[in-house]
């Protein structure tokens, strides 16, 4: 495993240390709360040779437009992961797009006059397929498409990814003889995306799934069952979170300075803010893109109050891109003249990280040798394992949120559902 956490040993409380080295015992023994869904465990070997994602890809690449409809975790693993390694100005084809993770009429508006004669597909990830948002969204694009392309360009054109065995979209996928993959029994949505829920629209949009699993696989075989501080990253990283809980800070800020990596910080948030966050307790995950937020968030963060630590994502391989001299010097930035610009990102990475913890903000950081498919694997299975360990260390069931029924309890009342 290549990828290694770093953070002063002095944060470190002995107390939370073994609290930690407790719950992987936890996990691993499968003794605690909601154990029924540790299967996201065994995904980085399991999917390996699951054959759907590449089906799926092979279907779907003639296509101008595919798009994947899906909110929470059915949809941020995979955002994260494809805009992570995709080029923003050279967009794969299919161009993925992404629907039903909200409830904007704009934005659904824009996206169906974008798909008029364009030839597209639709990948919908739902486990009971009448969740509010992807469902409306799936309602008016497979409309669309049914239109458009009639009951045998749907069979061709669509793909579901829900229940094995029943719901509504497994229906649908029955009547038109769709292809179809399963959203995992054992598998929360947050922890799904190393299943057919992340890899099959991942592989359609032309990331090298094999590539993440086998990081995904390195990482497991690195973290589990390793209770040795030095040895295990996402041991180390859940201690450090909850030392700093402790000593009283409430606030966790995930840093990043690559702008590609914003939808893997919107993917941890959910990851550990609906894991975490119950019975009037659990550290608050807020994000920041740096440098471009230090220009916003910066003076915040090194004045305002003290109740946030850091943990700064530091990639350390980017692109060639040196800088070069001018004539008359009027930016005055001869200076740095043959200098890499991802060197100078470093530096900046380098000198906010001391003015933070000169400010009083404790820092840690996940360091990563570059942003590929095989370290994002990495990545991504070390925060669920640190996700798993800091939720039972905090005696949390870390695969339930009961509190999101609330919202939707009031929603249903006020328009009216039968039955609400």
């Amino acid at each position: 495993m290549k990828l290694k956490f770093e953070t002063n040993q002095n944060l470190i409380n002995e107390s939370v240390l073994k609290d930690c080295q407790t719950a992987i015992q936890t996990i691993e023994n499968k003794t605690g709360a909601g154990s029924e869904f540790l299967g996201w465990l065994d995904l980085p070997v399991s999917m390996k040779t699951d054959q759907l994602a590449k089906q799926v890809a092979d279907s779907m690449h003639q296509l101008d437009d595919v798009i994947v409809i899906g909110i929470g975790g059915s949809y941020l693993g995979c955002r994260a992961i494809l805009s992570s390694l995709e080029n923003q100005f050279r967009p794969s084809k299919p161009k993925i797009h992404f629907a039903g993770h909200h409830l904007s009429a704009g934005y659904l508006k824009q996206l169906l006059d974008y798909l008029e004669n364009r030839s597209f597909g639709i990948i919908v990830i739902s486990k009971s397929g009448t969740t509010t948002e992807p469902a409306i969204a799936f309602r008016f694009l497979f409309e669309r498409l049914n239109r458009q392309y009639g009951t045998e360009g749907v069979r061709k054109r669509v793909v579901v990814i829900t229940d094995e065995k029943k719901g509504t979209l497994r229906k649908l996928a029955n009547d038109f003889g769709l292809l179809s993959g399963v959203v995992p029994d054992d598998v929360g949505g947050r922890f799904s995306v190393l299943s057919a829920v992340g890899l099959v629209p991942l592989a359609v949009g032309g990331i090298d799934i094999q590539s993440l699993l086998a990081g995904a696989e390195s990482a497991m075989n690195s973290v589990r069952r390793v209770t040795q501080f030095n040895e295990n990253p996402a041991l180390a990283y859940a201690v450090y979170r909850n030392s700093c809980y402790t000593s009283g800070k409430k606030i966790e800020l995930l840093a990043s300075y690559r702008p590609e990596l914003h939808y893997v910080s919107e993917w941890w948030k959910q990851l550990y803010g609906e894991s975490e966050g119950k019975n009037n307790q659990g550290i608050f995950p807020a994000s920041v893109d740096l440098t471009s937020d230090l220009h916003s968030m910066g003076q915040w963060i090194q004045e305002g109050e003290r109740s946030i630590f850091e943990t700064v994502i530091d990639v350390e391989q980017d692109a060639e891109l040196k800088m070069f001299i001018t004539k008359d010097d009027g930016d005055g930035l001869n200076y740095l003249a043959d200098r890499n610009l991802n060197e100078i990102n470093r530096i900046a990475l380098q000198a906010t990280m001391q003015a933070h913890i000169d400010g009083g903000v404790p820092c840690a950081t996940i360091k990563l040798p570059s942003v590929n498919a095989y370290h994002l694997g990495e990545l991504i299975y070390m925060f669920e394992y640190g996700c798993a360990i800091s939720a039972y260390s905090q005696n949390v069931n870390p695969f339930d949120q009961p509190g999101v029924e609330a919202y939707k309890s009031n929603m249903f009342r006020m328009l009216g559902k039968p039955g609400s």
